[in-house]
């Protein structure tokens, strides 16, 4: 055991000096007992190819872009659904209060109760579609109570029911705009925005750029000199 750890030590510093040539260092693997012979064998390898992804020619849709086309798609699509006949509403689907009308009105003011309020509850008003109940809510979020109803008032005439019909009538006017879907975008419109979308893109792109290689010049060392 100790003639081989003896031998494995001068193999090794024989083998490591800058002076030790192929053929001492051949007499010494040659005088390595054969159990502990090295065996030299060729080294064989295999060319590895690293192929390229191939490139579309496509670049990367920006999100301001994505959210345009998304924008155009959400109105064809509200166009195509919006053939559905606008609701009428009815006394059924208020409450009605009177109250005493100010103004002018003859002998007959400050006795006759002919003011109307009408309350109309969107959030209840199920027989509205959600888009409709939706845009009511927008459009009129300040008249609306935190009941979520929407009070009208009218004093038009000096009857009960001229009244009514004048609430009636202004509560239809604001489902009718709720209800309104406009036409969709013609191929000239849709190609007009697209265009004018990527050319505020390309701009934005390039302002960007810009300013990138002005805090790029002024963190660089030559700019001190």
């Amino acid at each position: 055991m100790a003639a081989i750890r003896t031998t494995a030590i001068v193999l090794v510093r024989e083998i490591f000096r800058p002076s030790a040539s192929i053929r001492t260092c051949r007499s010494l693997l040659w005088s390595v007992p054969a159990p502990l012979r090295f065996v030299s064998r060729p080294i064989s390898y295999t060319p590895i190819h690293c192929a390229a992804a191939p490139d579309s020619g496509n670049k990367k849709t920006s999100a301001r872009m994505s959210q345009v086309q998304q924008q155009l798609h959400e109105a064809m699509e509200r166009a195509a659904g919006g053939d559905e006949p606008v609701p009428k509403i009815t006394l059924d689907h208020v409450t009605v209060s009177f109250a005493r009308s100010g103004g002018p009105g003859g002998q007959n003011v400050n006795k006759v109760n002919t003011k109307v309020d009408m309350r109309f509850n969107v959030k209840e008003a199920y027989w509205l579609s959600d888009r409709i109940r939706e845009k009511i809510l927008q459009m009129e979020k300040n008249r609306i109570n935190k009941d979520g109803e929407l009070v009208i008032s009218s004093t038009k005439t000096r009857t009960q029911k001229g009244n009514i019909e004048d609430a009636l009538e202004k509560l239809q006017a604001i489902i009718d705009a709720a209800s309104y879907v406009p036409p969709p975008p013609s191929e000239e419109q849709v190609k007009k925005i697209t265009k004018i979308a990527a050319a505020a893109e390309h701009k934005r792109l390039q302002n960007k750029k810009v300013l990138s290689q002005k805090k790029q010049f002024r963190r660089s060392r030559d700019s001190y000199d």
